[in-house]
């Protein structure tokens, strides 16, 4: 009986892939439970309930979506979110100041628009991948299905669940550069209605770069119940991540500075980030009937960081015998609370012909943070300017520079502010023989409070927004899926971080960002997926400056345009295949505080490819090969400095030593590629690894 039910809790027939809404409807009539589950020597995901909120077939959803499952990650030796990026049409991943997870999806810049089984997680830190079945990458505005933020899509985890079996796994691995990590799964069935899972990851990192390490402990346990017509299920999440924060190195001449590539631009000792994180889920699914249906979520989420960064500032310069560069360093410390809820109401139906899938919702959530600058003063240090807080000095490898001192100065801050919203959604599916229609509109109030402990001052700020979205599914044939969309999101003047309400802030209206799309895909066969879209994302009420002195008014706009293919999942029965190909622009179009119109959105470049392969030539023996090609990018606004464009090709080999034991080698930039992946700012740009490998033993228990 528990096989049964945590099956339907946790996974769905491929079958899903053939006629989207009708077969929501079947699966429903099985149990009470509709969530997904990739099968692990799977690329492909035949469906998921992320971008409408309903279990719907991926190519019956009216937007680009893109899975990389459990199978895709292990294979290509993916160690972060930003590694995930790689695989992603339209995606990259920016430097993120060397201490959180931060992406760039169609032109637009995000720390925030994270997710973790459809619940905003949005602290900034750096996300582990131990205990995801998939990571599923929403491009194009989604307030509808996820609320604020999510202009240029969001990036949903999907954790794994308790199954009806008893099984377990033990990967260990380690690289050329001594890093390592071991990680474990266990599953275990409690009781014919009561299964429990846990996850474990505990990694050390070193990388080619002078100084770095670190370590990061993660343990996830979870239970699910099945009870009657429901279930109900419950996870604890712990993070313990502590290590270097690198930002990489300066430019010079427009360039990034070449010959330094490991060289640490920071302090030993004092450039360190220190985490913890405990997020605590719950999910209640019930189904009095096969036409009606509720899922019930909660989240609560206790992040507790701080990081500390000494930096290059500027870019090298001075006399050519004698280089000399800017430094300056800061520290952060963050808490945040999040107690977030959401309930989803499914009624399925029919007017004549036409089938109909009603999706009711309602979220509501609290957030409190407490947030804390100081900048670092190099008191009476030789060259020191802006009352100390920069100092310049001579390039050298390795590079020397003084230990800072941490206190109050201009600039700094110490804030607490607090987000409360509640919103409702009413969405239908309508199936009408070959043709679905997605209609939905989603009201939002969001309210944020903000109080500057050092100044006293208070702001407050109350949006109330409408994102609508529609789409259209056309299947000319029953493989293929043609579709055109229409969304919308916006995005308080706070930031996504909150950290940005003041006066200017609190009287201005929120971004808007509009979102036109047209695709194809298709299903040649199941566990099979090609797809192909064209965009233009449209971002509008961004800051710029008025006419008179410190006025600041919303007249700035960005132009995001672009087309992304992508294929995954198994090619032939020895051939599994995930490419990615995007051709995009992003420009200012009006000029705003920070750029005149004209100038290129940074970290967008306008080719990207992404190929990989794992062909298993026996049944013991399996080989992979990758390319990764991205065309030049800016790494700032200012259009200044451009990282150059590069191919990079990566290699594997798989070797089944026994029926529960496999070996596998990664090697990373076969040719020793000498590239500059992404940056942060004009003087805050990553270097990419020379060639190295990483070693792995995986175990079946």
């Amino acid at each position: 009986m528990l096989q049964v039910l945590i099956a339907l809790g946790a996974g769905v027939s491929a079958a899903a892939a053939t006629t989207g809404v009708d077969d929501i409807t079947a699966e429903a009539a099985q149990g009470p439970t509709v969530v997904v589950t990739a099968r692990r020597d799977d690329y492909a995901v035949d469906a998921l309930r992320s971008a409408t909120r309903t279990q719907t077939a991926v190519r019956d959803t009216p937007q680009a979506v893109t899975a990389v499952t459990e199978a895709q990650i292990e294979d290509r030796n993916f160690r972060s979110v930003a590694d995930v990026m790689r695989a992603v049409p339209g995606a990259t991943a920016a430097q993120g100041e060397g201490h959180r997870d931060q992406v760039v999806l169609r032109g637009n810049n995000s720390t925030a628009d994270f997710f973790v089984d459809g619940l905003r997680d949005d602290a900034q830190y750096y996300r582990p991948l131990y205990n995801l079945e998939r990571i599923e990458v929403l491009r194009g505005p989604n307030a509808m299905s996820f609320g604020r933020g999510g202009g240029g899509g969001v990036v949903n985890r999907v954790t794994k669940q308790p199954q009806g079996e008893a099984f377990g796994a033990v990967a260990a691995s380690a690289d050329t550069f001594r890093a390592w990590s071991i990680d474990g799964d266990a599953n275990l069935p409690l009781s014919d209605q009561v299964a429990a899972r846990l996850n474990a990851v505990h990694e050390r990192f070193r990388n080619h770069r002078d100084v770095f390490d670190g370590r990061v402990y993660a343990v996830n346990p979870t239970v699910r119940a099945a009870m009657g017509a429901g279930s109900i299920g419950l996870s604890y999440e712990y993070v313990d991540d502590s290590r270097v924060v690198d930002r990489g190195v300066p430019s010079r001449d427009g360039h990034p500075l070449r010959g330094y590539r490991d060289t640490f631009f920071g302090v030993e000792g004092v450039n360190r980030l220190g985490l913890e994180a405990h997020l605590v889920r719950a999910t209640g699914e019930y189904r009095p009937s096969d036409a009606v249906g509720v899922v019930s979520r909660a989240l609560y989420a206790h992040y507790d960081k701080f990081y500390r960064n000494v930096f290059a500032q500027t870019a090298v310069g001075g006399a050519a015998a004698a280089p000399t560069l800017g430094v300056q360093a800061y520290y952060d410390g963050l808490k945040r609370e999040n107690l977030l809820s959401q309930t989803d109401l499914t009624w399925r139906t029919a007017t004549g012909a036409a089938r109909h899938l009603v999706l009711v919702g309602v979220e509501i959530g609290r957030q409190q943070t407490r947030s804390q600058r100081l900048n670092g003063f190099f008191d009476g240090v030789a060259g020191a300017t802006m009352g100390g807080r920069q100092v310049t000095l001579p390039l050298s490898d390795p590079f020397t520079a003084p230990a800072p001192v941490f206190r109050r100065g201009a600039g700094d801050r110490l804030t607490t502010t607090e987000a409360d919203f509640v919103a409702a959604l009413l969405q239908d599916q309508v199936t009408i023989g070959p043709v679905e229609i997605l209609a939905g509109i989603r009201y939002d109030r969001f309210r944020l409070r903000s109080v500057s402990l050092y100044t006293g001052d208070r702001f407050t700020r109350v949006d109330e927004m409408w994102s609508p979205r529609a789409g259209l599914v056309v299947h000319p044939i029953a493989p293929v899926s043609l579709y055109v969309s229409y969304s919308r999101s916006f995005l308080p003047q706070s930031g996504d971080q909150f950290t940005s309400l003041d006066l200017t802030a609190a009287a201005l209206e929120p971004e808007a960002f509009e979102n036109v799309e047209a695709g194809a895909k298709w299903a040649p066969r199941p566990g099979l997926l090609l797809a192909a879209s064209v965009y233009r994302l449209d971002r509008t009420n961004t800051r710029a400056a008025g006419p008179n002195p410190g006025e600041v008014v919303l007249t700035g706009a960005q132009r995001s345009r672009g087309i992304e293919l992508e294929a995954s999942g198994r090619l032939l029965p020895t051939l599994t295949l995930s490419a990615a190909l995007a051709l995009q622009e992003a420009e200012i179009r009006r000029t705003t505080s920070a750029a005149p119109a004209g100038r290129d959105v940074p970290l967008v470049p306008k080719r990207q490819v992404s190929l990989w392969g794992r062909w298993d030539a026996t049944p013991k023996l399996g080989l992979g090969l990758g390319l990764e090609h991205r065309s030049r990018q800016f790494t700032s606004i200012s259009n200044a400095v451009a990282l150059p464009g590069y191919a990079r090709v990566d290699a594997a080999l798989f070797y089944r030593l026994t029926d529960r034991l496999e070996a596998q080698v990664n090697v990373e930039n076969l040719f020793g590629a000498r590239y500059f992946p992404t940056a942060h700012s004009d003087n805050n740009i990553t270097t990419g690894a020379p060639l190295n490998a990483r070693f792995t033993l995986r175990a079946g228990l």
